[in-house]
């Protein structure tokens, strides 16, 4: 596949990477034409893969402040093939909207970027600080050895990140309406109750597991954690499966719970932690409580960055922003590690990892016009 040139429009750009079957974490050399892209505008790249995931680091500059736009190269499988009106990985344009997996999601917004940063290294070649690319291929998948390990490693040198804007569809109803300056923290938690297996006509012989769970389940779903705040709103919980039983005869001895916290800056893993397992030990003599941290909670409080974002957005769509913490998690939360300012601006997310994914084309191009202004802002004000 060629690579497209310095003249290549944000579409010619989102079309590219469109074909490119990246299911997660195949790359499919994405990250290879974006680095050869920005190797013509004097940046320097980095291939940082870690296992089966590929990313890349890529520079223009050495001075601070480190503006990041980050990314992720990776989508999610089409589903079946036949419910598309057109094939997932053969971008098709039709009535000003672009078809194709990864559309909105993220590949549109990498076009925009692209597209962003050589206008503006054109009219600023001896810009101020340090423009970078964090790109990984493992954001819709286990994310493991993607943006995580590649922060870890920067951080090992001691690299610097000021700001980041991370391509997420934030979007609403039209381009730059909703932008996310946090998110909430994610936590998973997998409870195994042991009780007695039993013949059910002999109950007292027996420990039902599933009794024992489901006093366990009404305590934690009635639990408030906390009120929320003025970025956050409360701290929810979801019971997401339950397991257990063999036969309708039979009492079952074991069951396996699966829950999910979505909890915002007034709490904290541990604390949530410890308030589940003293529930556990009210009504459950036997259990086995196991957890995954998929991302604490993490909220930009400086405006700088935020101001930028809005202003440009209000430049070029003639609409003021808002200002959000809503939806799931992003690689955000690992940037957020160093300290970075962050703010996720991307298209429309009404159609992300569904049949027939799709993007204005007009709006790829608005997206990329807000890009431009806020390095302007961000990088000569």
């Amino acid at each position: 596949m060629s690579h497209p040139s310095l003249k290549a429009s944000t579409l010619d750009l989102a079309k590219d990477l469109i074909a490119r079957q990246s299911v997660t974490p195949i790359d499919a050399g994405c990250q290879a034409m974006m680095a050869e892209y920005l190797s013509h505008l004097g940046f320097e790249t980095e291939h940082m893969d870690f296992e089966d995931t590929q990313n890349i680091w890529s520079t223009r500059g050495e001075e601070r402040p480190v503006f990041v736009f980050a990314g992720h190269t990776d989508v999610v499988p089409p589903g079946p093939l036949d419910k598309w009106n057109y094939p997932p990985f053969e971008p098709t344009v039709d009535g000003g909207v672009l078809y194709g997996r990864g559309a909105a999601d993220m590949k549109g917004s990498l076009a925009a970027m692209l597209t962003a940063t050589k206008r503006f290294v054109d009219e600023h070649p001896e810009h101020k600080g340090t423009i970078a690319f964090l790109i990984t291929s493992d954001e819709e998948g286990p994310f493991i050895n993607g943006t995580v390990r590649v922060v870890e490693e920067l951080s090992k040198r001691n690299q610097p990140i000021d700001y980041a804007i991370v391509g997420e569809p934030s979007s609403t109803n039209q381009v730059g309406d909703v932008i996310k300056i946090g998110r909430r923290g994610s936590l998973t938690g997998w409870l195994k109750v042991f009780g007695k297996q039993g013949h059910v006509a002999y109950p007292h012989l027996a420990d039902n597991a599933i009794h024992r769970s489901g006093h366990f389940i009404n305590e934690l779903v009635s639990v408030e954690w906390d009120q929320g705040n003025e970025y956050f709103p409360p701290t929810s919980l979801q019971v997401t499966q339950v397991t257990a039983g063999e036969a309708v005869n039979i009492v079952p001895g074991e069951v396996n719970l699966e829950f999910n916290l979505r909890y915002s800056t007034e709490q904290d893993h541990v604390q949530i932690k410890s308030r589940v397992n003293e529930i556990a030990r009210n009504h459950c003599d036997d259990f086995e409580l196991n957890w995954k941290l998929n991302g604490e909670p993490f909220l930009t409080r400086s405006h700088d960055l935020i101001d930028a974002v809005a202003q440009s957005i209000e430049e070029v769509c003639q609409i003021k922003t808002s200002e959000e913490t809503s939806g799931g998690t992003s690689d955000g939360r690992f940037i957020a590690k160093t300290g970075a300012q962050i703010v996720e601006l991307g298209p429309v997310n009404k159609t992300i990892h569904q049949i027939n994914e799709c993007v204005n084309v007009d709006e790829l191009d608005r997206l990329s016009d807000i890009y431009y202004l806020t390095l302007k802002r961000v990088l000569l004000d």
